[in-house]
Order: structure tokens, then sequence, then C-alpha cells
């Protein structure tokens, strides 16, 4: 629908550095209503070049790609702080340093956690391979429930896009076990 655009509650948003008041989202041109936004954004999201080559973003943003060799051949890198586990900003005793790593980490905001080591797969264009994946609790503020299901399209090859990332550091076990389901639908 597109009413997440508008502030209809007219709620308090703030103000922009220029002292104008944060109200509705200032649309592009081409869109003429939030509606029309949004269809456009889905019409975009759901088309066959994303479908072929969101596999890749996934890579970039949560998988291999993310850090190490391949993130400088691919060229997405970040800032140093925006990494998780960078820093332990509770350790930071110098006050005046602490105030500069805050700043700096909510200037450049934060990486996502890397969740996946491997290439994942590219989408599939069966509809019956579906990939059940079973979430734990992750720890400090995890939000799943033990044993939550989700499911999801994955590869071609009914699989997930393999070895899951665990963060010592902080203690997680297993984040992400995968189970896969192949389903086969057979006329008479």
């Amino acid at each position: 629908k597109g009413d997440f655009a508008l502030n209809t509650k007219n709620l308090d948003l703030g103000v922009r550095q220029d002292g104008s008041e944060v109200d509705d989202l200032i649309l592009p041109k081409w869109a003429r209503t939030a509606r029309q936004f949004v269809t456009k954004m889905r019409e975009a999201l759901e088309c066959k070049h994303v479908s072929d080559n969101i596999h890749k973003w996934i890579d970039l943003i949560f998988g291999y790609k993310q850090t190490g060799d391949e993130a400088v051949k691919a060229d997405n890198l970040f800032y140093p702080l925006t990494y998780e586990g960078a820093v332990d900003i509770e350790t930071v005793k110098d006050a005046t340093k602490r105030a500069s790593i805050e700043a700096q980490i909510r200037e450049f905001g934060q990486t996502p956690r890397q969740i996946f080591r491997d290439p994942h797969p590219a989408r599939s264009d069966n509809p019956s391979t579906h990939v059940s994946m079973r979430l734990g609790r992750r720890g400090r503020g995890g939000n799943t429930a033990e044993g939550e299901e989700h499911s999801s399209l994955l590869g071609s090859n009914g699989s997930s896009s393999g070895r899951v990332m665990r963060d010592s550091k902080r203690g997680v076990g297993g984040l992400l076990s995968t189970t896969t389901t192949t389903t086969t639908t057979t006329t008479t």
C-alpha cells in the first residue's frame, strides 16, 4: 500500500540539518503516490534479473565476500569499526576515545553479521525444492525460540549455502542448522 511512507499519526520525527521538519517520505519524481512507489519497488524486486542475481548480493552482504581476500577482490570493504567484534566499547575507558569510536560507529553504521562461509546457491526455478531451516536461540538477546522452523526457496540443488559461522567471542553455538526437504509431485 505504501502507508509506511506517510506520517499519518503526525509523529514528531525530528528535524533535518537545515532545520526543516521530517515528515512524509519524499518520493522520487517518477512516483506520484506512495502506492505507486511500493508497486514499482515490488516489481523491481520480483523481476527475473533480481531473482537470477540475488545470491550474489547475499554473498556480499552476509556471505563469504564480506571479509578477507574475496571482499578485496569484490571491492566490498567497509570502514574497520563497522565490522562486528572490531571493538568492545565496554572496555574503552578513555572518555574521549570512547566518544570518538561511538561517533564513528554512528556515522558509518554496522556491517551485518556474516552468516555464510561458502557461495550462496542461485535461486531455483523449481518451486518444489525447499530448505527447512531450524533456528536456535542466539545467546544474549536471541529472538528466536529453540527449534523454530522456517522454510525458504534456495538453491537448485536443494541445499543451503553451506557452513554457518559461529561467534566464539559471544559464545553463540549453532546459529543455524539446515535440513533439506525435496518434494516430488507426481500426477496420474
